[in-house]
């Protein structure tokens, strides 16, 4: 669920609870498109984390600081000068939209007292922070935005700012029953489109919620409602509208009991839902954080690794496509013996061979059928002979060069794939750092070392304990992989890989002990949740004990055989595991 301005009406309650009246200490930037401002309160320091990133936009109240870069950029620099001491005196939602106005007052160059106004709009990727004088002139923003790119608003230094009008939509807390009946359900479309396009801040998660309580199908036209199915639907709204402005709030995560993740929030309950695992919290801000900071993390790491996934995919595609015609030429070679039967035969046969003769017909003694061999009239049967065995000869070495490319082909591919998947798993700049230096030993990117031997932080397996209290290790990469199982292990853990695609290697420690059932089976669901796999419904994992997992010598890192295992077939979760420790 995206935050709609329903959502944002509850947030912005929020902070008027909590920020209003605090004083700005301290503003970062972490991240290109994010601000981290630290308020002073009677209870104590709160700090506002706030993204414009378009991909992932949000704002929230957390407890996590996070590290500003040594040099701060200029839109940081700017609010630092005006802002950094000042006063929050006003937190407002601009109607139903989804834009919060933070007003601040503070002391100029002159000591007189002056305000600023701090925009937050929360709006895909139309998102934004805008920083406004008291006449509501843009002074700055953490993107810009010129004419070339939006012919409907510049958001440039010196700019007027406006907020653009939402045609047809109107604000749901002005909005009386009769034009909800005569005007909303009037429309000619859908009960959900006609919801979703009549009012400012609606999601289609909250339309599909009225929907739903009022047991009328979303997709029902209007045109098809009675009044009793209008009055439903009139109520349900009324219900959702009244529930924002009480002081009983019931903010919530809904997780997907299958797979472990989370689904959807909201700050009501949502009824449509009742078959998810629901988890309340005590504030919106609470919600976000949880649902939006591996989000967050994983967006931040999928821009940073932008330049490894281009190089990974250019290699793939160019490995994929030589092997392509490795194994065209190799079937090419296939027809060397029919070039080394037309010589035997030649041999045999020449003889009948008539000078200038363009072809000749023999019984082929291995099948005891007559056979046409063409032949060079301006050489001899002898010399026409020699020709196809040095052409025979010449197919042969060749398949025999390419088995070896091919083999090597395949593997630099699998290779590939295997660093492809360590990279969709990774969590962290440490484990891309990882993926770097594989590439690099592999001279698919250059080592960068400026002379000096370069030492970098290693990140570690990732650690878990399942409801069993058994501890699982997951290997993050290749080199994560081999240390897991080859140095780590002892010989009776257990040892899972997902079947005939790239994966982690997953360790089960056993301690001596036995097993239960269920063990087996939650790292059976962790080796399918950390493989190419994991968006998939079922995923066939191959376990066995460690000391029957073998490694060919001179094979690369991540790379093993075994040869008598049990397999399962699972759904990728994290439901039945704790994470411990990441790095």
């Amino acid at each position: 669920m995206a935050l709609d301005g329903y959502t944002i009406s509850f947030l912005v309650h929020e902070f008027k609870a909590n920020l209003l009246n605090g004083k700005i200490n301290k503003i970062s930037q972490p991240e290109r498109e994010e601000l981290l401002i630290t308020i002073n309160t009677a209870s104590g320091n709160k700090r506002l984390l706030i993204s414009a990133n378009a991909s992932l936009p949000f704002m929230y109240i957390t407890d996590t600081n996070k590290t500003a870069p040594a040099v701060a950029p200029g839109f940081c620099m700017l609010l630092r000068k005006h802002i950094g001491a000042g006063r929050i005196i006003e937190i407002s939602q601009m109607g139903m939209e989804r834009v919060v106005r933070f007003k601040i007052q503070h002391l100029n160059e002159m000591g007189d007292i002056t305000y600023k106004y701090l925009y937050i709009e929360i709006m895909g990727k139309h998102s934004n922070i805008i920083f406004c004088n008291e006449d509501n002139m843009i002074l700055d923003a953490i993107k810009h935005i010129p004419a070339s790119v939006s012919s409907v608003r510049e958001v440039l230094p010196g700019r007027d700012y406006f907020i653009p009008a939402q045609e047809g939509k109107v604000n749901p807390f002005n909005v009386s029953e009769e034009y909800f009946l005569n005007t909303v359900l009037k429309r000619s479309e859908s009960v959900f489109k006609a919801i979703m396009s009549s009012f400012i801040g609606i999601s289609p998660t909250i339309a599909n919620e009225i929907c739903y309580r009022s047991k009328i199908d979303s997709d029902s036209s209007c045109a098809s409602l009675f009044d009793e199915h209008k009055k439903a639907l009139y109520n349900s709204f009324k219900e959702l509208i009244d529930y924002s402005i009480n002081d009983e709030h019931n903010y919530s995560i809904y997780i997907d009991p299958i797979k472990g993740n989370p689904v959807e929030y909201a700050p009501i309950q949502l009824d449509m839902y009742s078959d998810m695992e629901c988890k309340n919290y005590e504030t919106m801000s609470q919600v976000l954080s949880e649902f939006y900071a591996k989000r967050n993390a994983y967006t931040n790491i999928r821009q940073k690794s932008t330049d490894l996934r281009k190089i990974i995919s250019n290699h793939i595609e160019r490995a994929s496509k030589k092997l392509d015609l490795q194994e065209k030429q190799l079937k090419d070679t296939q027809k060397r013996e029919k070039y080394k039967i037309y010589g035997e035969l030649l041999h045999t046969y020449g003889y009948e061979a008539k000078p200038k003769d363009k072809s000749i017909t023999v019984i082929n003694y291995y099948t005891n059928e007559e056979l046409t061999i063409p032949l060079d009239p301006d050489l001899s049967a002898s010399e026409n002979a020699k020709k196809y065995f040095d052409k025979y000869a010449k197919l042969k070495r060749t398949a025999e060069a390419l088995d070896t490319y091919i083999k090597q082909s395949r593997d630099e591919l699998e290779l590939l794939k295997s660093i492809e998947v360590s990279l969709n798993i990774a969590e962290t700049e440490i484990d891309l750092a990882d993926i770097r230096r594989e590439l690099s030993d592999h001279g698919f990117i250059k080592k960068h070392t400026n002379g000096k031997k370069e030492k970098s932080k290693k990140s570690k397996p990732l650690h878990f304990v399942d409801d069993n209290g058994f501890h699982i290790y997951v290997g993050k990469n290749n080199y994560q992989n081999d240390e897991l199982t080859f140095k780590f292990a002892t010989g009776n853990d257990w040892w899972f890989h997902t079947k005939k695609i790239h994966g982690s290697h997953v360790i089960v420690k056993t301690e001596g002990k036995e097993l239960p059932d269920s063990s087996y089976e939650y790292a059976a669901e962790l080796a399918a949740y950390y493989s190419s796999g994991r968006d998939t419904d079922k995923v066939e994992i191959d376990y066995l004990q460690k000391k029957n997992v073998k490694k060919p010598a001179n094979s690369v890192a991540g790379f093993v055989v075994y040869y008598t295992n049990y397999s399962m077939v699972v759904t990728p979760t994290l439901q039945h595991v704790k994470l411990i420790s990441q790095e």
